[in-house]
């Protein structure tokens, strides 16, 4: 069959792909930017599509001649008006597949209870409307209902990995003993793939959940076991709500309050499945289903390995910008800063370019660490992701990989990396990091060192690093201009740092 999926740049989207190429379908990815798919190991395998859910013309043409189409796409985080966007994007997506002959529609929606309206979290009645949409649409629909997704990566994982890991003992909402029916992500992906093939006559929700039900205490003793710790001491008390609730699981893990929210806000009701009819279209494979016990097992051990193949920050961040590296001043009508640098370092090029890669995570930025903690702290006070998304994988980036607060905007491997800010700023920033063996244009070095052109040599490799931010309107010319004066420490300390590291391990491999 001919399957395109949107949201393949998200947690589950990324990882349905490789599945579905795996049963033998053609694979038609729909992304805003079908660029931010380079890098990954499915890219050369399937058709690729630039296409907004929003712009019905354009998603109207992505799905034309598809036989099924995943709407996979949420605005989970964009603050108070997502329920207004889903329900846009989703009227707009129904009406396209319809138009555009689409034979069955798969969406994954979140498990909710039987309760009356008005009563569900603005997260899971915004999940139930946009279901509602698409099994009114006309297409045949399957309408799969998860509750937490169990899985290295995924946004319910990283909160309780997180609140649990960091803290021996703390004070939860009542809701940690409502009950919930986990799933792992393995088994989501197995009945994402099994809709595809539902009878045509099939259209409506199934609810989808693993073999154990319990609670969200119950689970986070479980995840401790499993990761060797200390049973934790949890109390519940009726006076955190929802709300304070969200700020401290921002604080404590790297899951933004943004997204937090509607997650916990989901959490005050259990959500347990009232039915199991899918297993009658979609059979158990012979081992069963992923019990918890096992899916925090399997989470752990692609944490471990670093195999972690897409996580929860997968998706762009909303409202950051997407724009281009502008390459000239006057871009955009505007004023462009740039903080330059750039020096010889007295390594091979494939070293540094090693010492590049790892940069951010748990590495580090090679400079005035508390500065940076500093500037992460604030970026989360106002909203923004601060440093706690790490990085996917310590040692290998790819194009829309997230790093910290910066985004992989674009990678030549062994010569550049561009990164673009999605930290909260007065207008747009990108760093570049970029490796030559050749500095033939360049006269000078900033130490007053010998000339770089004379430098370069054999076993040495020429370093520029240019830092560039476009304003937006007088706080953004007064943002430049309060940091400046910290470039020479933050950036200038970055390079030297990172071509010191380089040259310690040319040294070291030579030794």
């Amino acid at each position: 069959m001919r399957a395109a999926v949107t949201g393949v740049t998200g947690y589950v989207g990324g990882r349905l792909v490789p599945e579905l190429l795996a049963a033998g379908h053609e694979v038609r990815a729909v992304s805003r930017d079908p660029a931010r798919l380079d890098g990954r190991s499915w890219a050369s395998q399937v058709e690729r599509v630039a296409a907004d859910v929003s712009d019905l013309e354009a998603i109207r043409d992505a799905l034309r001649g598809a036989d099924v189409a995943y709407y996979l796409v949420h605005s989970l985080g964009t603050g108070r008006t997502f329920e207004a966007v889903d329900r846009r994007n989703a009227l707009t997506f129904a009406r396209a597949a319809r138009e555009a002959g689409v034979g069955r529609i798969v969406y994954l929606g979140g498990l909710y209870p039987d309760v009356p309206e008005g009563e569900l979290s603005a997260h899971l009645a915004s999940r139930k409307e946009v279901e509602e949409i698409l099994l009114a649409s006309g297409v045949p629909t399957a309408v799969l209902r998860a509750a937490v997704i169990l899985g290295s990566g995924s946004a319910s994982f990283e909160m309780m990995r997180y609140l649990t890991e960091r803290l021996p003992a703390m004070t939860t909402p009542r809701w940690v003993d409502n009950r919930i029916q986990p799933i792992a992500i393995r088994d989501v992906l197995r009945y994402l793939v099994g809709a595809a093939s539902l009878p045509a006559e099939v259209s409506r929700g199934f609810d989808i959940g693993g073999p154990d039900v319990l609670t969200y205490r119950e689970m986070m003793h479980r995840y401790a076991s499993a990761a060797g710790l200390r049973r934790r001491v949890i109390v519940g008390v009726p006076v955190l709500t929802p709300r304070l609730s969200s700020h401290w699981v921002g604080l404590v893990t790297p899951v933004p309050s943004g997204i937090a929210r509607p997650l916990v806000d989901s959490l005050q009701h259990e959500v347990v499945c009232r039915e199991d009819d899918i297993r009658g279209f979609v059979p158990d494979p012979d081992e069963g289903l992923v019990g918890v016990d096992r899916a925090i097992e399997l989470a752990l051990t692609r944490i471990h390995d670093g195999e972690v193949t897409t996580r929860w920050s997968s998706a762009s961040l909303p409202g950051a910008p997407s724009d281009p590296l502008p390459t000239d001043p006057d871009w955009a009508g505007g004023s462009l800063y740039v903080d330059e640098r750039r020096t010889v370092v007295d390594a091979p090029r494939d070293v540094l370019w090693r010492v590049i890669e790892e940069i951010g995570g748990q590495g580090g930025w090679y400079s005035w660490s508390l500065a940076w903690r500093a500037r992460g702290l604030l970026d989360r006070l106002v909203g923004g992701p601060g440093l706690r998304r790490g990085r996917r994988d310590e040692h290998r980036l790819r194009v829309d990989d997230v790093l910290d607060f910066w985004r992989v905007e674009a990678i030549e491997p062994g010569e550049r990396l561009l990164l673009r800010a999605e930290m909260k700023l007065p207008g747009l920033a990108w760093l570049e990091l970029r490796v030559d063996e050749a500095a033939a244009e360049v006269t000078d070095r900033d130490d007053d060192g010998p000339a770089l052109e004379d430098a370069a040599g054999p076993g040495r490799t020429y370093f520029a690093q240019r830092a560039l931010f476009h304003p937006q309107g007088l706080a953004g010319q007064a943002y430049w201009w309060s940091v400046a004066p910290f470039h020479g420490v933050v950036f200038g300390g970055m390079q030297r740092n990172v071509a010191q590291e380089a040259e310690r391990q040319a040294r070291r491999s030579t030794s």
